[in-house]
């Protein structure tokens, strides 16, 4: 069992847009080690939003993010025999790391040619507070809502 939590790791900008948190999202989607192949499909699908008229696709991708970043959660706790589902707010790096998960789970769903078309496509949608990763949003913090009345139950 660990003595505390772990300690934040420093991440290295990305050499486009000289941002962490574009680093950060590389690296939730970059599968089997392979980082150059993820910043190439970050970097193609910001030059899609680009081709599609938007003439900061950094700006969208951040304002998509905040968009499908969730405020609450429910997790479940036994009490008595029964389970209830306990609304519970989080921790800001995780609330981060779910909506950039969302956002990479549901464009790998999207119909599309490429994964950087997908990302792009499901960014845009995000921005604009659409998509299937914002209903993901919505969705968890409808059923936190519903659940509310359990709050007294919590950790």
């Amino acid at each position: 069992m660990r003595k505390g939590r772990a300690k934040e790791r420093r991440i290295t900008p990305d050499p486009r847009y000289n941002s962490e948190l574009v680093s950060r999202f590389v690296n939730n989607l970059m599968q089997d080690g392979k980082k150059s192949t993820a910043y190439n499909i970050f970097y193609e699908a910001m030059d899609r939003m680009q081709e599609k008229g938007i003439e900061d696709p950094l700006e969208t991708f951040k304002q998509a993010l905040e968009n499908v970043t969730p405020q609450v959660e429910v997790k479940s706790r036994r009490v008595g025999g029964a389970t209830f589902q306990i609304p519970q707010e989080i921790r800001a790096s995780r609330k981060l790391s779910m909506g950039m998960k969302w956002l990479i789970l549901y464009s790998k769903k999207r119909n599309g040619k490429s994964m950087g078309q997908k990302l792009a496509d499901e960014t845009m949608a995000a921005a604009k507070e659409e998509g299937a990763a914002f209903k993901k949003k919505e969705d968890t913090h409808r059923m936190a809502e519903a659940n509310k009345a359990f709050a007294h139950y919590r950790f």
